[in-house]
């Protein structure tokens, strides 16, 4: 490429009639926040970290975060919406990191192993201590699915296109897809964590390889 010439765009790869979970708080929204008001969301998911969350109400939150109490409601109305939107905006940020993580150069595989070593960071490294704040939440799981169910789609595309180039043999692309979108999720609950050695991401990103390579054509 001469001095003169543009650098291309990098280009992810497409997944037709894969959507990604509507965020909850869409990205027009959080462009209308104040400074501080997305300061706040960050500071908040650390504070999910903290199992003392869970006792707290809307004033508790707000003052530890030294915010105001009309900060906090003008992003969500209550404490549950607050703690959904923080979590989703989180769970967001990272599917869209795993997808900028493709490149169409990178053969189906290799975007599978590169797609899912991201998508794990979804577990690392406080998931486990998000849980006693969130489980009881109403619609706490519908959130978890979704966002399963986007991360399983994506990894069955690239699992079809990888058997399509005979890089695995065929198989049950479906059956494998929910195998390996619910190894993080499933290493991340706490009574299943304290049997692992490794931390849920790297369980999970150990496991997904031993998966793949089992399926690999020689």
């Amino acid at each position: 490429m001469s001095p003169a010439e543009p650098k291309k765009a990098r280009q992810h790869p497409r997944f037709p009639g894969v959507r990604a979970p509507r965020p909850l708080l869409p990205p027009e929204t959080e462009r209308r926040l104040t400074a501080r008001q997305r300061q706040v969301l960050d500071e908040l998911e650390t504070l999910l970290a903290d199992e003392a969350l869970a006792a707290l109400t809307m004033a508790g939150i707000a003052a530890r975060l030294n915010c105001s109490l009309r900060t906090l409601y003008e992003i969500a109305p209550s404490k549950d919406e607050l703690v959904l939107t923080v979590v989703d905006r989180r769970l967001n940020r990272i599917g869209r990191t795993a997808i900028a993580a493709l490149d169409v150069s990178m053969s189906p595989l290799q975007a599978l192993r590169a797609y899912l070593r991201a998508a794990h960071e979804a577990v690392q490294p406080t998931t486990a201590s998000f849980a006693p704040a969130f489980a009881g939440v109403p619609g706490a799981k519908r959130l978890l699915d979704a966002h399963q169910g986007y991360v399983e789609a994506v990894t069955q595309s690239l699992l079809d296109r990888a058997v399509a180039e005979a890089q695995i043999r065929a198989t049950d692309t479906a059956a494998v897809a929910h195998v390996l979108s619910g190894l993080g999720r499933e290493f991340a609950r706490p009574e299943v964590a304290e049997i692992a050695t490794a931390s849920p991401k790297a369980t999970a990103d150990a496991l997904a390889d031993v998966i793949l390579r089992g399926l690999e054509r020689s």
